[in-house]
């Protein structure tokens, strides 16, 4: 395995939080928690392999080789341990972090994501998309069946812009690097048992309109932490920090201050 070199956007000083983006966006995703969060901690947000500025590297396919990454770009910054956060996919990467670097999170935010593995018929359907995405080399099967469930019905209804600009970031994805992404979010394991041992502060943020991690996943995950809490965010889909960046970031500076 060979730890990729992570490109990285932060603002401000002080307690570090790392905020790891969703599938199949970049940092881009993150501008307004940067702005918000500033003044009251040091936002770090990296692209994952392949995604913004990262190279995406010939390893095969795994969230714990995106997880390494994050490893990598904290020895880089010499920060021995942080606040992790990560929506959907970086849920998924965050959960992978505290499974191999567990001494290196005094914190852990968790956002639109869930800890279960995928059935078996998810499993399929994100196969089947990297297949695709592979054999066309184009983005095109991204904005007919992924980017419907990122944002929620008021979104869609009351935030052109925004929609917009998450289709603009959705058409944007390496689709080589999104169906490396695909495949190795299929494979990973349960993480129920990595949150039971996560003694740290954790908040869980559920967008209310969430199409893809239900209230049940947000339970969940609440339940295997031992110091855990949910946040729900009126009028948000998947994309919560995006579609609600105010809320997102309001819960997120509240949970900075109690770490």
């Amino acid at each position: 395995m060979t730890v990729v070199d992570l490109h990285v956007r932060e603002a401000g000083e002080g307690l570090p939080v790392v905020l790891l983006h969703a599938f199949p966006l970049s940092s881009a995703m993150w501008l307004e928690q940067r702005n918000d969060l500033a003044d009251s901690c040091r936002v770090i947000t990296p692209d994952l392999r392949g995604f913004g500025g990262s190279q995406l590297g010939w390893d095969e396919p795994s969230l714990d080789f995106m997880a390494d990454d994050v490893a990598g770009l904290l020895d880089r910054l010499d920060l021995p341990e942080v606040v992790l956060g990560g929506l959907s996919m970086g849920g998924y990467v965050a959960m992978a972090f505290l499974r191999r670097h567990p001494g290196r999170v005094n914190g852990l935010v968790l956002a639109d994501t869930k800890a279960g593995a995928d059935p078996e018929p998810a499993k399929e359907k994100r196969r089947r998309i990297a297949s695709t995405l592979t054999e066309d080399d184009s983005t095109q099967i991204l904005v007919d069946e992924v980017l419907p469930a990122l944002i929620g019905e008021r979104t869609r209804r009351e935030q052109p812009l925004v929609q917009g600009r998450v289709r603009a970031l959705v058409e944007a994805a390496p689709p080589q690097a999104a169906a490396w992404a695909q495949r190795a979010m299929a494979d990973r394991p349960d993480s129920l048992d990595t949150l039971r041992a996560a003694d740290v502060p954790a908040l869980v943020i559920l967008g209310e309109e969430d199409e893809l991690a239900s209230r049940a996943d947000g339970d969940a995950m609440v339940d295997a932490l031992p110091r855990g809490r949910l946040v729900m965010v009126a009028g948000a889909g998947h994309l919560s920090a995006v579609e609600a960046p105010g809320a997102f970031s309001a819960a997120v500076r509240e949970f900075v201050r109690q770490v």
